[in-house]
């Protein structure tokens, strides 16, 4: 949150949001509450997504149709592409940022490289009993504030 100069703390401004986004149900749940938030304070939505680091090598330009449409880093790009398409027909500012890595990490780094003031991640796989769960993970480590959207 930003505070003001008197030292009390001031109304929130968001400009950037993060979404992290897999594709999921519960992904998208994410999504449209990260849009819905976007629309009311005008801001920009930064859809966030990781693929594995073992995927991360690039295709060869040889490389056939199917083994492109197979490769876990392309389908990732693509569920990008589609949910980027719906914001923007939506009137939504929307840009899409993707990495190779642990899902964690890559959401944690890409909210801090676009600046973001709000990381939106649905709550799948949260359980206090799961130390290395995602949403766990990022709450911890997150440079802004986060928003865990709870589905199930």
């Amino acid at each position: 949150m930003r505070t003001s100069g008197s030292g009390n703390v001031g109304p929130l401004m968001i400009s950037t949001i993060a979404v992290g986004t897999d594709g999921s149900e519960t992904a998208a749940r994410a999504v449209a509450t990260a849009a819905e938030i976007a629309r009311r304070y005008g801001a920009r939505v930064m859809l966030v997504s990781a693929f594995p680091a073992s995927e991360g090598a690039r295709m060869d330009e040889e490389a056939d149709e199917a083994q492109w449409s197979s490769s876990p880093a392309a389908r990732v790009r693509e569920m990008l592409a589609r949910a980027q398409e719906d914001l923007t027909a939506d009137g939504i500012d929307c840009h899409v940022l993707v990495d190779e890595g642990d899902p964690a990490d890559v959401l944690v780094r890409l909210a801090e490289d676009c600046d973001a003031d709000l990381l939106v991640i649905g709550n799948r796989g949260m359980q206090r009993r799961v130390l290395g769960s995602v949403p766990n993970t990022v709450t911890h480590k997150a440079p802004c504030t986060v928003l865990v959207v709870k589905t199930t």
